[in-house]
């Protein structure tokens, strides 16, 4: 059937992968994915498909900047205020 279809020889566990990476990157939270693929805990997921989620932690990076660096910001112009003022 593949070969009818010009698709490369891939083999169904290849799939289940491809489908787990998917979804993976698409930030479907890992418990879901964990009982769509039927593990038995997510900690196997996460143990088979930790590689894949490299994007999601340097995404996970970024956003804890973007809500930490306006406290910064703050602390800056407080502290300016304080110096100018004594």
């Amino acid at each position: 059937m593949l070969a009818l279809a010009n698709l490369p020889n891939l083999r169904f566990h290849d799939l289940r992968h491809t489908a787990a990476s998917l979804m993976l990157n698409r930030n479907i939270p890992v418990i879901v994915v964990s009982r769509i693929l039927g593990h038995s805990k997510p900690s196997v997921t996460l143990d088979v498909y930790a590689h894949v989620m490299t994007t999601m932690q340097e995404e996970a990076a970024r956003v804890m900047d973007d809500l930490v660096s306006p406290v910064e910001l703050q602390l800056e112009r407080t502290q300016t205020a304080i110096v100018t003022r004594s």
